[in-house]
């Protein structure tokens, strides 16, 4: 199961650092700004996406989060991406620890004054898919702003970093 996650959140790094490597083509004003009607800016989406992957790994290293990111956290593509950085060392830090019995036991988290209880199998998944879906939405944006979106499909990172014998 430990090699399972290893490949996934190794996937999710190579695919997070690919769209926002997209977002660099971005100016300043495109990437905080709305790229059509009732869509958010990229900025959000990507300050989102590090939230979340922060805030739960947060969570299954045992700490208390009081309060999640915000834009003003995180008002450029270079903070953002190296927040993200930041994120995926907890990530690091947590990867001893991912044994069957950690994985499946119920863990208490705490975070923006709700109390979760989930096995760290579920957060970890949930990280991963959860990056995979608003990349898809970043993708769309740049789409929209003119930028060729990358191809972050899992095949094409297994194809590029698995050995052939695999």
């Amino acid at each position: 199961m430990r090699d399972d996650f290893d490949a996934l959140f190794s996937y999710n790094r190579w695919a997070d650092r690919l769209v926002l490597d997209a977002c660099r083509a971005l100016s300043d004003e495109q990437y905080r700004a709305e790229p059509s009607p009732g869509w958010s800016a990229v900025r959000s989406t990507v300050v989102h996406l590090v939230r979340v992957t922060e805030g739960w790994l947060r969570l299954l290293a045992g700490e208390e989060v009081a309060a999640f990111l915000t834009e003003a956290d995180l008002p450029t593509l270079d903070a953002a991406s190296d927040r993200l950085g930041r994120s995926y060392e907890i990530y690091d830090a947590l990867r001893p620890r991912l044994s069957p019995e950690f994985l499946d036991a119920p863990m208490t988290m705490r975070g923006g004054g709700r109390t979760i209880i989930l096995p760290p199998w579920v957060v970890l998944r949930h990280v991963v898919n959860h990056a995979s879906y608003h990349r898809g939405q970043v993708a769309s944006k740049l789409a929209r702003l003119g930028v060729a979106p990358p191809d972050t499909d899992l095949d094409t990172w297994a194809l590029e970093w698995m050995p052939p014998d695999a």
